[in-house]
C-alpha cells in the first residue's frame, strides 16, 4: 500500500476515534461528599413531681397519685417541686389533702395542698369568712330536693311561728323570709365536691361560707325557727362575693324581732 494511502487511513482513524470520544461525552463528576449532620444537644431537664391522675379537691394523696416527670429547665416555675431540690418530696407529700383540684400531669404545688396536721375546711375558706353548718332534711324538703351541691350559691330562708299574730288570730301563723342571699355552699354532709357526675346529694347538714355577722344571724335563726336553702341560678354567679374584702352582699332581710347579743350587749337587726 502506498504511503499516501496509509497516511489518509491513519488520519481517518484518528478522526473517527475523536468523534466517538466527543459523542460519548466526558464521565460525570464524582458526587460531593455527604455533609456531616451535627445534632444539637438535648435541652437540660429536671424531674418534677406531678399528679399521676386527675385529683379532685379533698382527695388524700397516695403513692399511686404521684410520679416524677422530666420537665425542661427552661419551663420550670418557682412553685414546682423538683427531685434535685426535694429528693424525698414524693414520700413526704403522701397523706396531704388536695385543696384545689389537679389535672393529670399537672405539677404539684405546695399552695394547693393541705398538710395532715392542718384543718381542710379552714384551708379552703376565703379570708375573713366563717364556715357554719345548718341542719337540713335528708329527704331534701328544705334543700331543693337534694339538688344543692358543694360550690352552689343559695339563699337562706327562715320559717318561724309569729306568736303575736297567732295569739291575735287564734290560729297558727307561720312566716317565711329570706335572711341571706347569694351564699356559697362549702359542703353537703361530708361531700365537699361533686364527684363522678353526682347530681343529687342528701345529708343532714349543709356548711355555708359566711361573714361573722351572717354567722350570728344564721345561728340565732336556727334557734327560733327552721332554715331552708333556695338554689340560685348559675346566671347569678358573676354577682357572687366570696371574700370579706369584696363589696358587701345584700343586707339580710331580718325582721325587727331578731336580736343578736354581742359581747353581752343586745343589738337589734334592722333590714
Amino acid at each position: 500500500m502506498k504511503p499516501a494511502r496509509l497516511a489518509v487511513l491513519g488520519i481517518a482513524l484518528l478522526a473517527g476515534s475523536g468523534a466517538a470520544y466527543l459523542m460519548g461525552g466526558s464521565p460525570p463528576p464524582p458526587p460531593p461528599p455527604p455533609e456531616k449532620v451535627v445534632q444539637a444537644p438535648p435541652p437540660p431537664v429536671s424531674d418534677v413531681l406531678v399528679a399521676a391522675a386527675d385529683e379532685p379537691m379533698g382527695q388524700v394523696l397516695q403513692a399511686a397519685d404521684l410520679r416524677w416527670q422530666p420537665w425542661p429547665d427552661s419551663a420550670l416555675s418557682p412553685g414546682f417541686v423538683t427531685r434535685k431540690d426535694h429528693p424525698n418530696a414524693l414520700e413526704t407529700t403522701i397523706g396531704a389533702t388536695v385543696r384545689s383540684a389537679f389535672l393529670a400531669g399537672e405539677p404539684i404545688r405546695a399552695q394547693k395542698l393541705v398538710r395532715p396536721e392542718s384543718g381542710f375546711m379552714a384551708a379552703i375558706l376565703p379570708a375573713g369568712m366563717r364556715a357554719v353548718a345548718i341542719v337540713t332534711d335528708s329527704r331534701g324538703t328544705n334543700s331543693a330536693g337534694g339538688f344543692i351541691l358543694p360550690n352552689d350559691r343559695v339563699d337562706v330562708i327562715r320559717t318561724y311561728r309569729d306568736d303575736t299574730a297567732s295569739k291575735n288570730s287564734g290560729t297558727d301563723v307561720q312566716l317565711s323570709q329570706t335572711i341571706l342571699r347569694d351564699i356559697r355552699v362549702l359542703a353537703v354532709g361530708q361531700l365537699i365536691q361533686e364527684k363522678n357526675g353526682t347530681n343529687v346529694v342528701t345529708g343532714e347538714t349543709a356548711t355555708l361560707a359566711l361573714t361573722p355577722a351572717q354567722a350570728e344571724t344564721v345561728t340565732l335563726a336556727q334557734k327560733i325557727g327552721s332554715l331552708s336553702l333556695a338554689l340560685r341560678s348559675l346566671a347569678d354567679a358573676g354577682h357572687s362575693q366570696d371574700t370579706a374584702s369584696a363589696a358587701p352582699e345584700e343586707q339580710p332581710a331580718v325582721d325587727p324581732g331578731l336580736t343578736v347579743v354581742r359581747f353581752g350587749i343586745a343589738r337589734q337587726h334592722t333590714p
